[in-house]
Order: C-alpha cells, then structure tokens, then sequence
C-alpha cells in the first residue's frame, strides 16, 4: 500500500495517487499520512479532495496535525478549520503557537471563531473543553413533521442527528427525542409528548474522567453538556470518550510505573524528552531507598553472626513489593471505577488482611518446606524468615490498600501510589521485621 503511493508519487502520477486515496476510508488515510515521510505525507494530503481532507485530518495525532496546518497556505488552512467540527478545531488551536492561532482564526467564518472561542474558555480535562457546539436542537412546541425537515435543512453540518435535543425558547433542555422516534412517529405529533423528559446531562465543567464514567454507567453514545442554568451548549460524542479513556488509562500506567505522564507516542519520544519524565521519580525513590541501606547497615554485625540471613533478604523484598503492589493496583482501579470510596476504607482494611493472612501463611507453608528440604537452613532461621514473610505480606497489603484511598482523599492522584513508591516502603518494614525476628529468636 505505501510502497505503492510511493512509486505513484515519484512518478509524479498525482491524478492516480489521488483517486486511489479517494476510494480509502479516511481512517486508513490518515494511517498512511504517518508511514510516509514528511514529504511525501504533505504531497498526499494536498491531493485529497477538500471534502475528504478536514475528515482524514481529524484522524491524525497531533503533532502531525501541526506539522500539515503550518505548511498549508492560508486558503487552505481555512478550509480544513471551516470543515472540522468545532470540538477538533478547538483542540488543534490549543496545542498550537499564538501566531499561528491567530492567523488561522482571522480567516475563519466568524461563526466558526464564535464555535471555537466558545470552547476554548472552558477549563482543559473538562466537559466544556470536550464538547462540540454542532448538535440537532429542535424547539418543544414543534411537530414531528417540523423536527424531520430541520433536520434535513441543517443535519449535515451537525455531528450527530441520532439524537435530537428538545429546548425552550431560552435554550432551556427540556427532553431527548432520537431520530428512530421521529420517523416511527405520526407526522402531525407534538414533540413534548413523544419526547423523553429529565434527560441525563453533564455539567460544563465536570472532569472528563467524570463524562466517561458516566458514558459507560448509561451506555450512551452521546451526552448532552447544559451549563448552570440548564442551557445546552453542547453534546460530547462517545469517539472523544474512547479518546479520554485511552489517555487516562495510560497516564494511570505511567504514574503507576513512576514515570511522569507524556501526551507524545513513545516512539516519538526523543531521549532527552523520556530521561527528563523518568529521572524525578528515580531520583525520588533512590534517595527514599536510603532509608533500606540504613537498616541493613545498622545490622551489620548481626548478619556477619549469621550469613545465612543475607541470602533471603532479595526474597523477603521482592515478596512485600509484589504483594503490595497487586493490593495498590486492585485499589486504584476499584477507585478509578467509582466502586471504591474513602468510606469504604474499613472494609477494604478488613477484606486486604484476609488475603494477606491467607497468602502469607501458604507463601510461609511453602517457603518453610523449601529452606528444610532444598536449603537445609537451620529450624531456628528457617522460623525467622516464615514469620518474616508472613508479617511482611500483612504489612505489604495493608500499605498497598490504604495509601491509595488516602491519596484520592488529601487531593492526589491514586495511580501515583502505585508499586515504585510501595515497594520501597514495605522493603524498609520487612527488613526491620526481619532483623528484630532474628534477634529475638537467635538471639543475636
């Protein structure tokens, strides 16, 4: 597929480049945008027909976007900004240099500047900054014969028209009527009655992470935004919706992974970019891991008494680490889902020792067995290090449910209390376990 584009460009047959790309999906366009070379990825692009164009550009990454609109003259800029949805063309604007902005608006429609301007004031991550001003709005006093030949004036330029809006006079939202009700209804019926009335909205500033909870609890495709005067402003279509829970899930892996959030692809990620959003944190927990060092150093002269110790110290860490880990990550979905609340704290304390008593006494059970038949370690130490375990998966547990849920409540994001930061916590409590089991038990 792009070998072939390629050969067509270079033998600069543009009229079969161009009605090749034209029978694509634009979708598939735009994945072909970004094999080529920057280039030739412009050279395509301007052989789209300008109907295909705004669609195809809409489906490009960001940086891509950026990359095209600098390039493209200023008629043709106006064409692609005229053609997007308001919702896109915010969102192109946002991320873009002032003068670039500015040149690009001074050529638009002064309705499409309005539309744009309108959701830029809107905070970001927020439903206003979301949403897009083109919707179906149909007025309650209305018949169903009235509302279909709107629709057939002005759906084109709307983003959706399978759900329309039912407002007063005052842009008031009053109901919801979909467009299968409007062509299975009677011709001459008021809208107020075949209308749903109390439809289900989100406020303009509502956090994003909100509007997509809400999304899958009602499994809509669209969701009307009112401001505070129950005015629709706008719909939020559930594409940008998967956009949202893509990002936020992968900002969520990274702060999981101590590592801090980046918008690029990685592979579009220079060094320089990826040391810079990794380092804060490695530094962080380096200098917390001193902490550990200090134990151990404090211990020394016990662990020359008994060598054996030293060699289970890796296991001991490892095992809190991971433990803690899969109680933080089970938490942290739990409260990203809604299903967990700071309330709830007690019963997840309650539920998290079960499982740690349980999974510590069969890790003991198995471990102990283990250092006697394979390791042949002394009974003595083989009990130090089986109490160890047992103590330090309790303890891995109840850091890893809590700290997350006390996180969200003071403000932070949960995800960043995720296994880096446990770990080296429990790591520090496992080795002062450790030590005092085997001072009092070997006496050392």
């Amino acid at each position: 597929m792009k070998d072939n584009i390629l050969g067509l460009i270079e033998n600069r047959q543009y009229a079969k480049v161009r009605a090749e790309v034209a029978e694509w999906n634009e979708a598939d366009v735009a994945d072909l945008l970004e094999e080529l070379p920057e280039e030739e990825a412009l050279k395509v692009f301007r052989l789209l027909p300008k109907d295909m164009a705004a669609e195809v550009f809409s489906f490009l990454p960001i940086e891509m976007e950026h990359q095209i609109i600098t390039s493209l003259s200023e008629r043709e800029a106006y064409n692609i900004i005229e053609n997007l949805y308001a919702d896109d063309a915010a969102d192109l604007l946002e991320e873009m240099p002032a003068n670039v902005v500015k040149r690009i608006l001074a050529n638009a429609s002064v309705e499409t500047r309005h539309d744009i301007n309108q959701l830029l004031q809107y905070p970001e991550d927020s439903a206003g900054s979301l949403m897009t001003v083109e919707y179906t709005a149909l007025k309650e006093e209305w018949t169903v014969e009235q509302a279909i030949e709107d629709i057939r004036r002005h759906g084109m330029k709307n983003e959706t028209i399978n759900t329309c809006y039912v407002l007063t006079n005052s842009r008031k939202l009053v109901g919801i009527v979909s467009l299968r009700e409007l062509l299975l209804n009677d011709p001459s019926a008021n809208l107020k009655d075949i209308m749903e009335d109390r439809p289900i909205t989100v406020h303009t500033k509502d956090d994003q992470e909100e509007v997509a909870r809400d999304f899958q609890k009602y499994d809509f495709t669209v969701m009307p935004v009112v401001d505070s005067e129950n005015r629709l402003v706008g719909i939020i279509t559930v594409d940008d919706i998967v956009d949202i829970i893509e990002q936020e899930a992968t900002e969520d892996m990274e702060k999981m992974a101590a590592i801090v959030p980046s918008d690029k692809p990685y592979m579009k990620t220079s060094v320089i970019e990826l040391v810079k959003k990794r380092i804060p944190w490695l530094l962080l927990l380096m200098i917390s891991a001193t902490f550990t060092g200090m134990i151990i150093t404090s211990f020394e002269e016990k662990l020359a008494a008994c060598v054996a110790l030293t060699a289970y110290i890796p296991m001991l860490m490892d095992t809190g680490g991971n433990a803690g880990g899969q109680a933080s990550v089970s938490i942290i979905r739990g409260i990203s889902l809604n299903e967990i609340e700071f309330e709830d704290i007690f019963r997840v304390i309650w539920k998290e020792i079960r499982v740690a008593l349980c999974c510590g006494l069969i890790l003991a059970a198995a471990n102990f067995v283990k250092l006697l038949v394979v390791d042949r370690v002394e009974l003595s130490v083989d009990l130090v290090i089986c109490l160890t375990l047992v103590v330090t998966v309790f303890c891995a547990k109840f850091v890893g449910c809590t700290l997350p849920i006390l996180a969200k409540k003071i403000g932070f994001d949960p995800a960043v209390m995720a296994s880096p930061f446990i770990t080296t916590i429990v790591d520090a409590i496992s080795l002062a376990v450790y030590f005092n089991f085997a001072t009092l038990i070997l006496g050392l």
